[in-house]
């Protein structure tokens, strides 16, 4: 098991099925976790199922302030922030793109590109001044290859890309590693509520992509920067 003691991981999105299964998995690596979601209960049901106190606060990400507001309050407890997981997203299907409202767009945006922007700018400052960081990025397969009435989806996912791209560019010599992780379909309860229909087998592991997660974040991972990595499993 690799070890993270002393580390401290924000993870976004921790509420859902993958950033429960990462807080999971950085819990056992012993990690000091820093947790958010949209909704404080669910952020302590999902803390007291781990091996200690870690710090938790709600936080919508799509808004600049709250996020700078929550580096803030993560830093003033912990004193760093060493490793940033974006999980934190959504997925809708939709209307052909000539249907689109400008809405539709607007809320995948926010949802998956915001969000995640917002995180990185406000964390980077802190990572730069302590000499080191680790930030990992969640996009999609289908931000490799438009798919039709997802084209909401499809966009946002392939701006995370193109962030982490850039981030990766900007701060290698920071030692600021900055990567993704492009997942085929999740295994989670939702979709195989959505697709009761579909051969679960075939679905990537949440505990899969967290343990993904977990490797680039460690010192086995030093030399992997701006890398975009397929967690496909058999789907």
């Amino acid at each position: 098991m690799t070890n993270l003691e002393n580390k401290v991981v924000l993870i976004t999105g921790a509420t859902g099925a993958l950033g429960s299964a990462a807080a999971n998995v950085f819990d056992k690596a012993s990690a000091n976790l820093a947790l958010t979601g949209r909704e404080q209960a669910k952020l302590q049901e999902i803390s007291t199922q781990l091996s200690k106190n870690h710090f938790i606060n709600s936080c919508d990400l799509s808004s600049e302030t709250e996020c700078e507001n929550l580096i803030s309050k993560v830093i003033d407890y912990y004193g760093s922030i060493d490793i940033l997981l974006n999980v934190a997203g959504g997925f809708a299907m939709g209307p052909k793109v000539h249907e689109l409202r400008p809405d539709d767009f607007t809320h995948m945006f926010n949802t998956n590109f915001i969000s995640t922007f917002n995180t990185c700018k406000s964390v980077i400052p802190q990572m730069i001044q302590q000499g080191a960081g680790r930030i990992i990025n969640v996009s999609a397969r289908a931000a490799t290859e438009g798919k039709a009435k997802m084209a909401p989806y499809c966009i946002s996912k392939s701006a995370v890309v193109t962030l982490t791209e850039s981030l990766a560019a900007e701060h290698k010599q920071d030692d600021i590693n900055v990567n993704c992780i492009l997942p085929g379909t999740i295994d989670t309860q939702t979709n195989r509520k959505d697709m009761p229909n579909a051969d679960y087998s075939t679905w990537v592991p949440t505990m899969d992509l967290a343990n993904t997660m977990l490797f680039l974040s460690s010192n086995l991972a030093n030399s992997i920067n701006g890398a975009l990595i397929p967690v496909y499993g058999k789907s």
